[in-house]
């Protein structure tokens, strides 16, 4: 021992055997190492302080009676060291509070202060422990005892001495801290009514109700763990064994095992010093090419169209008599007005779904043009037209009409076959003609329309208080856009009145929008006889969280694929709205399902009908409403209101066929068209088609095509825990019938803190033994194990780099827009940089 004091290399005879170590250090600046030795029946546990190149010894004990314990307990998987569990165990201050320091924690005090002293209840918001008072104040009260503090008030002295008993790095110092919460009277036992207490307050802490009121199970079954012998207590070294306990084999397996192959990915992925600022320009512009071809072609072939027209027509002009009166203001007007036609006539193709659904699942059109954005192209086009609107109507009535006006006699001359034998008297002669009173109608309808699809208008965020809030939202957004059909009869008669053209056949308007108005026309009347039949209810199911689940049967001759969408409408709701949801079931399933969040006054409608439609006639409700009608469909659907859809649409998330490996990405309810996905892989994989089998193509024919699909991986992430009802069977099925591990399930509760810290290392500790006991998790109920707090995405599109080599891996997002940009930029770095192809795919309606 006293060589390894001195800083000699331990023999084997100084360490016996070394049971397991902490991990490697690299990368820090100061950490804390401890390393367990054993010699025959004693282990000695010393802990060293690693400061950049320094090492000293800061402590050295035995730890017999804890090892017997922890060797009791051989059914939990030994995959990481008790030691570097210790380490990053029982956090009281996060990394990022605590990487502010005391001089952070010192200017909250100056701010929270009341004549020199801090309140009790003010404790956590000053350390930093947002959000969680309750459980800040118990850490008050055991700081507090411990030292003889009976005011719940601290000066700042006694604060920083608070702050740097929980900023501790020292294990020990955090678990006697922790320990200090739970025994309260500090005998060194710890009763069931002190268990039940923290197990109450951590959950309280974390927002898992449903824990909190099952603190009485949980309890029972800690006590069972830890006091077998019925005493009714636990002595302090049987918890602090369980809380040392490392994570399970199914969390420990997530973890990438090429150690080799990631730290040179690793370092693939660090930026290169020695680059020049032009090469590393010239490598974003080629990666920004790589990654948007598509877009960059169709956008470039879109442009040049238009500034083609453009300076046709502006030579045109440039080279007539009317030039020599109106200037370049004119040529500028017809150009813009040449540009008009053609994007007032591509501006309906984009949302023409019928059409792009059919081409994209039956063409190999796809492969050229990103049809999945194909409502941004909308959106791009529609600007394109503003600025056509800008510079024509600009330039008439700011420009050509009032040089018009003051033209002499002479120069009117040649005007007069247009304009008539007298010069127009004023500016009002042009408004009140019909090329002018049209034109301004159609500017006013189509201002409208486009500031109310805007984002910040078509989602309604303005303030209560603002006078225009009843006048956005989706229904404002949704009616003000078929102001179109207006818009483009008007243009059709615009266009045949025009002032300088008299010819019919170069009156081309009515020749630009012909076919596209013909063709929305034609999907409109196909919507509206496919959607004329009303499906029927099967099943209705309302969840925690404002989740209506609709199960339904499939209309006749309906085929989709998952990750495609509908339009749902509900005449008891409103008999004009439609609204677009991802299908939940698969396509070999034998019924239809949506599950619809409460996010609006339409879905909020929905859910109230079909809640008081679940009701039972008899007396007695419970808090899951269900009404499952399998049997006994057609008398049963009198009491439920009339439901019709319309689709299926296609979407960004029905191409996962088309990759070897799956990375689904879900938030909240974003999760619906990937559990769509997970279930199809899954009926593939029932059928013995997960590798190189085969799948129908859609059509109804013979035909088939490679199932490509031989690995995937979903991540969802929700902030509530009563969310994991919503697919419980989906998740419960996977873990029952995927025998071979195709299908890698990832549950996150983000209101859960990470593993390490102390507000979760009961939930932490409780979710290990319910599992290993009873095989069920505590938050989803199902046999997948839930992780806590958000996840580290690079890791995760690491690991699928390091294990899939070679193979082009399919990202398929749908959730808030927060994760896009990251998730797009990952997919990004990680393409670029190792031999594994992402490509991201966002959903979006």
């Amino acid at each position: 021992m006293a060589d390894i004091e001195a800083g000699k290399p331990a023999t084997e005879s100084d360490t016996a055997t070394l049971i397991p170590n902490s991990g490697s250090l690299e990368g820090s600046s100061r950490a804390t190492k401890t390393t367990r030795f054993k010699d025959d029946d004693e282990v000695v546990e010393i802990t060293l302080d690693v400061q950049r190149d320094a090492v000293s010894v800061q402590g050295v004990r035995p730890v017999a009676a804890e090892a017997a314990v922890a060797a009791a307990r051989k059914r939990y998987d030994r995959s990481k060291s008790t030691a570097a569990v210790a380490l990053k165990g029982l956090q009281f201050v996060t990394a990022k509070v605590g990487g502010d320091g005391w001089a952070a924690v010192e200017k909250r005090f100056n701010h929270l202060q009341v004549d020199g002293v801090l309140l009790r209840s003010r404790f956590g918001k000053c350390i930093g422990m947002d959000g969680s008072d309750e459980f800040a104040v118990q850490m008050f009260d055991s700081l507090a005892r411990k030292r003889g503090i009976v005011k719940e008030v601290l000066t700042k002295a006694e604060l920083k001495e608070f702050w740097e008993q929980l900023s501790d790095q020292g294990f020990d110092n955090r678990l006697q801290t922790f320990i200090d919460m739970v025994d309260k009277n500090a005998d060194g036992r710890i009763t069931s009514e002190e268990v039940k207490e923290i197990i109450a307050l951590s959950a309280s802490a974390n927002k898992l109700s449903k824990i909190k009121e099952r603190a009485d199970e949980y309890t029972a079954l800690i006590m069972e763990e830890l006091d077998p012998d019925n005493l009714g207590y636990i002595e302090l070294e049987n918890l602090e064994a369980l809380l040392l306990q490392p994570p399970s084999e199914a969390v420990a397996s997530t973890i990438t095992h090429s150690s080799k192959l990631s730290k040179a990915l690793s370092m693939r992925l660090a930026p290169s010093k020695g680059m020049s600022p032009l090469h590393r320009y010239w490598q974003e512009f080629s990666f920004f090419v790589e990654e948007n071809w598509k877009r960059i072609w169709v956008a470039a072939l879109w442009l040049s169209i238009c500034i083609a027209l453009f300076v046709w027509k502006f030579i045109q002009y440039r080279n007539r008599a009317v030039f020599h009166i109106m200037g370049y203001c004119v040529a500028t007007a017809k150009g813009a007005a040449e540009t008009l036609k053609f994007n007032m006539a591509l501006v309906l193709l984009p949302v023409c779904r019928n059409t792009i659904t059919w081409i994209r699942s039956k063409t190999k059109i796809g492969a050229v043009v990103p049809f999945n954005d194909n409502i941004n192209f909308h959106k791009v086009i529609a600007a394109g037209v503003a600025v056509g609107v800008v510079l024509h109507a600009g330039a008439h009535l700011t420009c050509d009409f009032p040089l018009l006006l003051h033209a002499s006699d002479a120069k009117y001359e040649p005007m007069k076959p247009f304009f008539g034998e007298k010069r127009p008297p004023n500016y009002w002669w042009f408004v009140k003609g019909t090329a002018g009173w049209t034109g301004v109608v159609m500017v006013v309808l189509m201002s409208i329309s486009f500031v109310l699809a805007q984002p910040w208008f078509r989602r309604n965020k303005l303030k209560p208080t603002n006078p225009l809030k009843k006048m956005t939202g989706f229904n404002a957004f949704w009616f003000t856009h078929h102001l179109f059909a207006i818009v483009y009869a008007l243009l059709i008669v615009h266009g045949t009145s025009l002032y300088l053209t008299k010819e019919w056949y170069k009156k081309t308007t009515w020749m630009y929008i012909a076919y596209p108005v013909f063709l929305y026309l034609c999907e409109r009347i196909v919507r509206l006889f496919r959607s004329n039949d009303a499906v029927k209810i099967q099943k209705v199911a309302v969840y925690p969280g404002n989740v209506l689940a609709l199960y339904m049967t499939k209309p006749p001759g309906f085929r989709y694929r998952s990750g495609q969408y509908i339009f749902i409408n509900c005449g008891a709701v409103s008999p004009y709205e439609w609204h677009p949801f991802s299908v939940t079931s698969a396509p070999g399933d034998n019924y239809l399902s949506v599950h619809i969040r409460t996010r609006g006054d339409w879905t909020s409608r929905l859910r109230t009908v079909f809640s008081e439609a679940c009701r039972p006639p008899t007396e007695g409700e419970s808090g899951l409403l269900r009404a499952d009608l399998s049997v006994g469909i057609t008398d049963s659907n009198a009491r439920f209101p009339k439901l019709m859809i319309d689709g299926p649409y296609g979407a960004p998330a029905q191409d996962y066929r088309e990759y070897d490996v799956l990375l689904l990405i879900g938030l909240g309810i974003g999760a619906t068209p990937l559990i769509s996905i997970v279930k199809d892989v899954l009926n593939h994989i029932q059928r013995g088609e997960s590798v190189g089998g085969t799948e129908p193509d859609g059509s109804g024919k013979a035909k088939k095509k490679p199932f490509m699909t031989k690995r995937a991986y979903s991540y969802w992430v929700t902030r509530e825990e009563g969310s994991f009802e919503w697919f419980r069977g989906v998740m419960n099925e996977v873990a029952e019938k995927d025998k071979d591990g195709v299908i890698e399930l990832h549950n996150h509760c983000s209101s859960v803190y990470q593993e390490g810290d102390a507000r979760s290392a009961l939930i932490v500790m409780l979710q290990e033994l319910n599992h290993a006991k009873k095989g069920v998790d505590i938050l989803s109920g199902t046999s997948v194990k839930t992780h806590f707090a958000r996840p580290n995405w690079r890791s995760v599109f690491k690991r699928i780099a390091v294990n899939h080599e070679n193979q082009r891996v399919g990202v398929f997002y749908c959730g808030e827009p927060v994760l896009v940009a990251q998730l797009r930029q990952l997919s990004a770095d990680f393409t670029h940089n190792t031999n594994t192809k992402f490509e991201f795919h966002k959903e979006n309606f």
